[in-house]
């Protein structure tokens, strides 16, 4: 991922039952919706390949990769080059997978209903660890003592106040 785009863990509710077509007209094109949904069923860290995504959703090959490229380039989703042998040629492989912000926006698509517990368990901690780390650098920046967070922390967490 472009290590200058700064994300901001915002949490953000959508009616669970216009949630596509809300998402949809943000993204501008339903193709778009369906490669993320394709990449979350992949898994949220595993490589989903090009031919596999041109294979597998109902769009046209030139759609497909305008988005991928549009997707890659607005950070979503990181690009990959493998070299492969097969029968004595030497084969190019272009894969994808979902950056950290690509994993964010990602989970606006999901069903929480269709997620295992562990899958839910590694999103909350994948979530707390990118809200501390904001939470820190913008300490830092205001010069605010990460101490009054610490307390503020070890306050909430047994929920008890000293």
């Amino acid at each position: 991922m472009n290590s200058k785009i700064k994300v901001y863990p915002y949490i953000i509710f959508l009616p669970s039952k216009q949630k596509t077509v809300v998402l949809q007209s943000i993204f501008g094109s339903k193709a778009v919706i369906d490669i993320l949904k394709f990449a979350i069923s992949q898994g949220f860290s595993r490589k989903i390949y090009q031919k596999n995504i041109v294979e597998k959703l109902p769009y046209s090959n030139k759609t497909l990769i305008e988005h991928l490229k549009s997707l890659t380039n607005f950070g979503i989703f990181e690009e990959h080059m493998e070299k492969v042998k097969v029968e004595n040629r030497t084969v190019w492989k272009k894969s994808y997978t979902l950056s950290d912000f690509g994993r964010w926006i990602a989970l606006l698509l999901i069903e929480e209903e269709k997620l295992s517990d562990e899958e839910k368990c590694e999103i909350l901690k994948e979530a707390f660890r990118s809200y501390l780390k904001w939470v820190r650098l913008l300490a830092e920046k205001l010069d605010v003592d990460i101490k009054v967070f610490k307390r503020i922390f070890e306050e909430e967490i047994t929920g008890e106040m000293f």
